[in-house]
């Protein structure tokens, strides 16, 4: 059995956008403190209701956040990956969380204290003032993804999710790799699995994706983003 490497967890908060502007010594007093957990595909970090004593950060994995519809299904807020932070609003707040946290895959994230991050901010403004951009930047998307679901048809969302996992300078055909599973992307897009898989099916038919297991083959990168459906 080969043994796990131990988490350089200094290094891995400088490596951190919203700590990366830090000098040294608020990295090392926040490093002190913070606890590295370890999850696996499934685990749950934390229930809806839950109050929680500090926020997290994520080195490698993936971690969905959703809460259960009124019909009872899961609806996914959001998919967050590496570097990505989440819990800070709720943690400021000391409320109870709104959605629960669960390990899409093998996770790896850093559970960073309250008290310490609010030491930081009281001597810190520009730490504060990534803080709140971060913040800000969250609220922005939540704006967006309603927007989303409110004026653009379900085909136009699987393929606006679709092109976002596509590099930039993508052209011509190009592969792409679904990163999360086909159930936890239709809840993300507020889509029913059904929908979502007649939705590529469609597109299968239009002859601009082929699809074999998570690989999506778009034929043409360019068509695909002229699409209007």
């Amino acid at each position: 059995m080969i043994k796990k490497q131990k988490l350089d967890i200094s290094a891995a908060i400088s490596r951190i956008a919203l700590f990366s502007q830090l000098p040294p010594e608020p990295i090392r007093l926040i490093a002190a403190e913070t606890r590295e957990r370890n999850l696996v595909r499934g685990d749950i970090l934390f229930q809806k209701g839950d109050i929680l004593a500090g926020f997290f950060v994520i080195v490698s994995g993936q971690i969905k956040l959703a809460f259960a519809s009124a019909q009872g299904n899961e609806k996914v807020v959001e998919v967050m990956g590496p570097g990505q932070s989440f819990g800070e609003a709720v943690m400021f707040m000391s409320k109870p969380c709104p959605v629960l946290a669960q390990a899409v895959t093998n996770t790896t994230l850093l559970q960073i204290p309250k008290a310490q991050v609010t030491s930081v901010l009281k001597s810190d403004p520009d730490f504060a003032q990534a803080m709140l951009a971060g913040m800000a930047l969250r609220l922005h998307s939540l704006i967006k993804d309603l927007e989303s679901y409110s004026l653009r048809s379900s085909a136009q969302r699987v393929i606006g999710y679709l092109l976002q996992l596509l590099p930039d300078n993508a052209n011509g055909p190009a592969d792409l790799i679904l990163p999360i599973s086909k159930q936890v992307i239709a809840s993300r897009l507020n889509l029913t699995p059904e929908t979502l898989s007649r939705i590529f099916h469609d597109l299968t038919d239009l002859g601009l994706i082929e699809i074999k297991g998570k690989v999506v083959h778009v034929l043409d990168v360019a068509n695909f983003k002229k699409i209007d459906i």
